[in-house]
C-alpha cells in the first residue's frame, strides 16, 4: 500500500517543463525580467535548470501560449509587455492545482457562451472558414497522435475573433491556451487525460458547436458551449475527487 501511495504521489508531481516554465513566470512577475526585456539563451536555460533542451523548449512554448514571452526569429527570447498582466497572472503560482482549472473554466463559462451566441449571427465566411480549418486540424492531428491542445485553443480563439468584438478575443487570449486540458504542456496533463477517446469526446464536443453557429442558430450554439465547458467541469472535479 505504501509503495502505491509513494507511486501516486510521483504522479501527481508536476513534469520538469511546467516546474522550469512556472519558476520562470514567478522571476518575470517579480520583475527579474522586465516587459521588452531578452530572457537567457535556450543553452544558459538548459545549464541553469539541468534538464534537456526538449524541457526548455516545451516550458517556453507554454509561456509563449499564454503571451508571457514572444520567440523573435534570429533575435531571442523577450518578455511581452502584458506579461505581468491580471489575466496573465493566470499561469502563475499555484496553477498546477485542479482547483485553479476550475475557477478558470468558471470564468471562461461567463465568456464563451455568450460569444459562441454571438458568434453563430456575426461570423463572416473567412470567420466560419477558420473555425472549421481549427476544427479539422483537431481531427487530423488527433488521428496521427499528435498532441490537440494548441489547435483546442485555436478553435475557441475562432469564435471569440467572429464575436467581432475585440473584448472576448483578448480576454481569451489572456487566459491563455493552458487553460485547455487536452496540452502536452498544461499542468494538468497526464496520460490518464490525454487519451484518444478523451480527445476524441472534446472533438464532437466542438463539432455541435461549429455546426450551431454554421446554422446561425444562437439558441444551440450557446448549449453546445455551455454543455461543452461543463462536461470539462464534470471531468475537473471528478480528478479533484480522485486526488483527495
Amino acid at each position: 500500500m505504501a509503495l502505491q501511495e509513494a507511486g501516486a504521489e510521483r504522479a501527481r508531481k508536476p513534469k520538469l517543463a511546467s516546474v522550469v516554465a512556472e519558476t520562470l513566470r514567478q522571476r518575470i512577475g517579480a520583475g527579474e525580467f522586465v516587459p521588452g526585456a531578452k530572457l537567457p539563451s535556450e543553452a544558459k536555460l538548459t545549464s541553469v535548470f539541468g534538464v534537456s533542451r526538449t524541457v526548455i523548449r516545451e516550458a517556453i512554448a507554454a509561456l509563449a501560449a499564454d503571451g508571457i514571452v514572444e520567440p523573435r526569429q534570429g533575435a531571442g527570447l523577450y518578455v511581452m509587455a502584458n506579461a505581468a498582466s491580471t489575466f496573465g497572472a493566470l499561469g502563475g503560482a499555484g496553477t498546477h492545482k485542479i482547483s485553479v482549472a476550475l475557477n478558470v473554466l468558471e470564468v471562461r463559462m461567463g465568456i464563451e457562451i455568450e460569444a459562441a451566441g454571438l458568434a453563430a449571427v456575426r461570423r463572416s465566411s473567412s470567420q466560419e472558414a477558420e473555425m472549421r480549418e481549427t476544427f479539422n486540424e483537431f481531427g487530423r492531428l488527433l488521428e496521427q497522435g499528435t498532441p490537440t491542445g494548441r489547435t483546442d485553443f485555436a478553435f475557441h480563439r475562432s469564435i471569440a475573433s467572429a464575436t467581432n468584438n475585440p473584448f472576448y478575443l483578448e480576454v481569451l487570449e489572456a487566459l491563455g491556451s493552458r487553460t485547455i486540458p487536452c496540452d502536452v504542456a498544461s499542468p494538468w496533463g497526464t496520460e490518464s487525460v490525454l487519451t484518444y477517446d478523451y480527445q476524441a469526446g472534446l472533438h464532437e464536443e466542438h463539432r455541435a458547436i461549429l455546426n450551431a453557429i454554421c446554422d446561425q442558430n444562437q439558441d444551440a450554439a450557446r448549449e453546445a458551449m455551455r454543455d461543452h465547458l461543463s462536461r470539462s467541469q464534470q471531468r475537473y472535479r471528478q480528478r479533484l475527487d480522485e486526488q483527495n
